[in-house]
């Protein structure tokens, strides 16, 4: 067998390791636009995610109605804390949707679908919502299950990991990626679902045992109580050593804005909806040889102009520059992914 067999062999078997550590699911980045065409494409109607830039009661309540939070956040494993507040409620598994979590990756999709499952179409605050085919079917199919085979049945089901995975960046180092965050500890990435379901705010963490109650919630209080929770969950952690993002599902707002006659609502809607389009088919594709022509194209023209010495020098100064502002503390967002 030549060398590059072997080297191939060598690659499909890592591969198919990686593939194993993960359950099949790839990381999806924590987006309102890829979490709202992630249900889209799985044929739900009716709902969109919307970014919450900060912990205020009036932001949300401006986005009512609201069916539930998805907060993520990535966290040392040594400062996570042992016991969750509030009040652990078995018994209520068996009346709501709450799966266990047993694949990191789907971890993102699972928060979401633990939001949208419990959304009680029926009433008033679910007026325009509907699960589609795909869904109904995996909720009824799942309905009597307990939530360690929820959790199974979600992981397993081909077509939601196929739309998740159409989510996922591509990246020729994916491969890589999957085994370095199956084998490191040193920091987490995990999503937790919060929604008011029969008047009791719950939160639904795929590690926890059971649903957590953090007491009595109208459906139109969520928006004041939910924040509060959320306040406490952060301040369990040292400032330095947690980062977070959250993510609303609410009524879809073209919705709104075609009630009311907001034609300007309308088109800064739909508008969105064309960015998050737009970008979404931007993460499906690896522009590593683009960039790497890019450069040799640029370095070309620089040693053909005789500026190539200085060009290289004025990009080490421009990155030294970059170093030096981000170790005075202006190292800026992380991509939150999960």
């Amino acid at each position: 067998m030549d060398r590059g067999s072997k080297r191939q062999q060598a690659f499909e078997a890592a591969e198919t390791e990686a593939d194993k550590m993960s359950g099949g699911w790839n990381t999806i980045e924590s987006d309102a636009g890829v979490f709202t065409f992630l249900l889209d494409n799985l044929g739900v109607t009716g709902v969109q995610f919307e970014e919450l830039i900060s912990l205020d009661p009036t932001a949300l309540l401006s986005l009512s109605p609201v069916y539930g939070v998805i907060f993520l956040f990535k966290y040392p494993t040594t400062a996570l804390p042992s016991e969750p507040s509030g009040t652990p409620l078995p018994a209520a598994a068996e009346s709501l949707f709450f799966a266990k979590q047993t694949i990191q990756n789907a971890c993102g999709t699972q928060a979401l679908l633990s939001v949208l499952l419990n959304v009680d179409t029926a009433a008033p605050s679910g007026e325009g919502v509907a699960l589609g085919k795909e869904l109904e079917g995996f909720k009824e199919f799942t309905s009597q299950f307990p939530p360690e085979f929820r959790g199974e049945a979600l992981s397993n089901s081909d077509r939601i990991r196929e739309v998740h995975n159409s989510f996922a960046k591509s990246s020729p180092f994916s491969m890589e990626e999957q085994q370095r965050a199956a084998g490191d500890d040193d920091e987490l990435y995990h999503f937790i679902a919060y929604t008011p379901i029969d008047g009791i705010l719950y939160e639904l963490d795929g590690l926890q045992e059971a649903p957590i109650s953090h007491g009595p919630c109208k459906f139109e209080e969520f928006p004041e109580k939910v924040v509060p929770v959320l306040q406490d969950r952060i301040g369990r952690y040292p400032a330095t050593e947690i980062r977070f993002n959250l993510l609303a599902m609410v009524r879809d707002l073209r919705i709104r804005a075609r009630e009311t006659g907001d034609e300007g609502l309308l088109v800064q809607e739909e508008g969105k909806r064309q960015g998050w389009m737009f970008e979404n088919a931007l993460r499906r594709h690896n522009f590593v040889g683009f960039g790497a022509e890019m450069l040799k194209a640029v370095m070309r023209e620089k040693i053909k102009e005789g500026k190539y010495e200085e060009w290289v020098e004025g990009a080490k100064k421009a990155y030294k520059g970059r170093v030096d502002e981000r170790r005075r503390g202006g190292d800026g967002d992380e991509e939150m992914a999960g």
